[in-house]
């Protein structure tokens, strides 16, 4: 589980999660996805892409996920953590 924390820790741009799969609320095929901490604060986001896609290409060019259930679902995460997600 992802903390503020952990979130203040890291560094700059940090990939800190990612996965591979069918999730028909992002995409009816299977997607690569990437959390990624922001630079220069402590926020974050998740991105997604076709699963052929490699990190750099989906953490660059992915659409972000706006649906709380799917956040939590990929990266589970502290309410003080949710908060810091980039919208």
């Amino acid at each position: 589980m992802i903390t503020i924390g952990q979130l203040k820790e890291m560094s700059d741009g940090k990939r800190f999660a990612t996965g591979v799969g069918t999730y028909p609320e992002l995409h009816e095929k299977e997607v690569r996805w990437v959390a990624v901490r922001g630079d220069g604060y402590h926020d974050w986001c998740i991105y997604y892409h076709h699963s052929y896609k490699d990190e750099d290409t989906v953490a660059r060019e992915g659409d972000k996920v706006f649906t709380e259930e799917i956040i939590k679902r990929l990266v589970p995460c502290d309410d003080e953590a949710y908060a810091m997600y980039r919208r």
